[in-house]
């Protein structure tokens, strides 16, 4: 018999990403996520029911998710089930399934999600205080937005040097 395990998860990110390294120096990621979903259960009322997991990201993924996702912001996880059993301190047996990501792809914008993060905090971007007299609708052509990117650094995690598992 075939056996198969893949998820595939959209959701908001119910905390920060929590980074730390294992004693061989490889970088592990816990993410928070809550997914939703809708559904009319028998009188036809819509209700909403909302799955809380714990992702787990290694490698450089890891490190990505940590340096640019925050509390809020949308992913997409691409991953399989794993199973953690313990034991307790005082001899009860516990068990978890979470979720061992093997792609996470942001979704949404980053500079909105650093705006959010600042009006939690209670710091106000400049565009907040000045009043707007005209509507921007300017954009950015293809070149001004690489331009934008020329300053990167080599320290700086690019979506090429993630390590994907294939």
């Amino acid at each position: 018999m075939a056996n198969l395990n893949k998820v595939f998860l959209i959701g908001n990110l119910t905390r920060d990403p929590e980074l730390r390294y294992t004693p061989g120096g490889t970088a592990v990621a816990n993410l928070g996520l809550a997914v939703n979903r809708r559904f009319k259960d028998s009188t036809g009322d819509l209700k909403e029911e909302v799955c809380f997991l714990t992702v787990t990201v290694w490698d450089k993924q890891a490190e990505a998710c940590c340096q640019y996702l925050n509390k809020g912001r949308p992913v997409f996880v691409e991953g399989v089930l794993q199973s953690r059993f313990w034991e307790t301190n005082d001899g009860q047996k516990r068990s978890a399934i979470d979720v061992r990501a093997e792609r996470v792809q942001f979704l949404g914008s980053y500079n909105a999600s650093k705006e959010k993060e600042k009006e939690t905090t209670g710091v106000k971007s400049q565009t907040q205080t000045q009043p707007q007299t005209q509507p921007q609708t300017q954009t950015k052509s293809q070149d001004a937005v690489l331009a934008d990117f020329s300053s990167v650094t080599d320290d700086t995690i690019k979506p090429e040097d993630i390590a994907w598992d294939e």
